[in-house]
């Protein structure tokens, strides 16, 4: 079992104004601890120090001390501590070495010496605790958003650590893939393995959490899991108006890559002042579908037809929107764009930016980068909206915000196509629920809508 310790540990990232964690002192001896609070109060920073990163990569300073497996974090290199800490980033878009999936999760057993011969077993058994055994020998480029992060979780799996480190991993999975991933972390917890896992939404792990740590303000308490209760998100009120004219329609279309098809007699109609959820497993198509309606991929057969006008699109990676020196810059270059009169510092009070306005967008928190990817995307006045996953990574708070954005922009005759795996926000704001598996595109039932 592998435990971690810090004590009075705080730390600075290199020219930050206050201590992303302040006097820190707490242990985890085992079993499944869930790690909670805002988005930007230090979760990813804490989850960070255990596998040596804080300080090791980032820099910055320190003071205190951190211990994992009896070993300081200071004096251990990285590369050491990977042997006992398997990690799981928020985004798994950012650690694909290897093109295809079988390499990528050897890349781990590779680097650590291990023989040659038992590798393609370990694999093979990472990927069956993964629950992905399906994907071996699938391109690394065909996956989803919430394949990615699967494969990510076989990465780590395949070094048998002793301490298992996720970080917001089901934030873009379907419900099965986010059962199988919290059923993972639950059995190695069980085998005497600690497991810390960070998440926003809680109420699929509190019935099986050893310790509850909340992090807010870099400051760290202990809390007891029974005492948890679930935040309750208001809806806004609904339009109550029928939805306008066609904004997109997409007639008869099929599309896919590397010749591989996804999509297939997709028949799609969206209009004005209406909002449409996609739902469906991951690999389904649901990105695929936002691609072809935004753009981005053409037809293979069909037709998609656009009405003029702006088409603001969110993909799974915020951080392939932002380039710009602040947050505030990334909405006026959008404003400007677009020829709009809206003020930046609109949007940026609307989603609880604007402490952070003047900021390096690639320097926020998770949470903090895919609100300012969505206030970027959103400023001033689309006409046809396209969000893929867009609560990922956010807190209860920030979901709320983006509730209320996307029932303004569906006020003023945008249409609105949102690929999520959130059922809160699909209960929040869709009009129709659409279901995209097995290359097809239909009505969602009842029973699919309450998984």
């Amino acid at each position: 079992m592998a435990r971690a310790a810090l004590d009075r540990f705080t730390y600075w990232y290199p020219r930050a104004s206050a201590p992303a964690l302040r006097d820190v002192t707490f242990s985890i001896e085992g079993g499944l601890n869930v790690v909670a609070g805002p988005s930007g109060g230090g979760k990813s920073t804490l989850l960070r120090v255990f596998n040596g990163l804080v300080p090791h990569f980032h820099g910055g300073q320190m003071s205190g001390r951190a211990e994992v497996s009896g070993r300081s974090i200071v004096d251990t290199p990285t590369r050491r501590l990977a042997r006992d800490v398997g990690f799981v980033f928020q985004d798994p878009e950012l650690q694909t070495v290897y093109a295809t999936v079988d390499r990528e999760v050897a890349f781990g057993l590779e680097n650590a010496a291990v023989p040659g011969a038992e590798i393609p077993a370990r694999v093979e058994e990472a990927l069956e605790e993964a629950g992905i055994t399906q994907l071996a020998g699938r391109t690394m480029r065909t996956l989803s958003g919430g394949e990615r992060q699967r494969v990510a979780l076989a990465s780590a799996l395949a070094m048998r650590p002793q301490l298992v480190v996720l970080d917001e991993p089901t934030s873009q999975l379907d419900p099965e893939g986010a059962a199988l991933v919290l059923a993972a972390a639950r059995r190695i917890a069980s085998q005497g393995r600690t497991v810390i896992v960070s998440e926003h939404r809680l109420y699929a792990l509190m019935g099986a959490a050893d310790q509850l740590v909340m992090v807010e303000d870099g400051r760290v308490s202990l809390t007891d899991p029974r005492a948890w209760s679930e935040p309750r998100f208001t809806p806004p009120p609904s339009r109550g108006a029928p939805a306008g004219n066609e904004v997109v329609c997409v007639s008869g279309a099929a599309a896919g890559f590397d010749g591989r098809p996804v999509l297939s007699e997709v028949e799609l109609v969206v209009r004005g002042g209406e909002v449409v959820a996609l739902m469906g497993p991951n690999g389904g198509g649901k990105t695929t579908l936002l691609r072809l309606v935004a753009g981005l991929l053409a037809p293979a057969k069909g037709r998609v037809e656009r009405q003029p006008g702006r088409i603001a699109y969110l993909p799974q990676n915020p951080a392939a929107l932002l380039h710009r020196p602040t947050v505030r810059y990334e909405v006026r270059f959008t404003i400007d764009r677009s020829g709009d009169s809206e003020k930046p510092d609109a949007i940026l009070s609307e989603l609880g930016l604007t402490q952070v306005a003047d900021r390096y967008p690639r320097d926020l928190s998770s949470g903090e980068r895919q609100r300012a990817a969505v206030a970027a995307v959103l400023a001033g006045t689309p006409t046809l909206v396209l969000l893929d996953e867009p609560t990922r990574g956010m807190d209860a708070s920030a979901r709320e915000a983006l509730v209320r954005l996307i029932a303004r922009l569906r006020d003023r005759e945008a249409a609105v196509v949102i690929a999520t795996h959130d059922a809160e926000l699909r209960a929040a704001v869709a009009d129709r629920v659409l279901m995209v598996a097995g290359g097809r595109v239909t009505a969602a039932t009842n029973e699919a809508m309450r998984r």
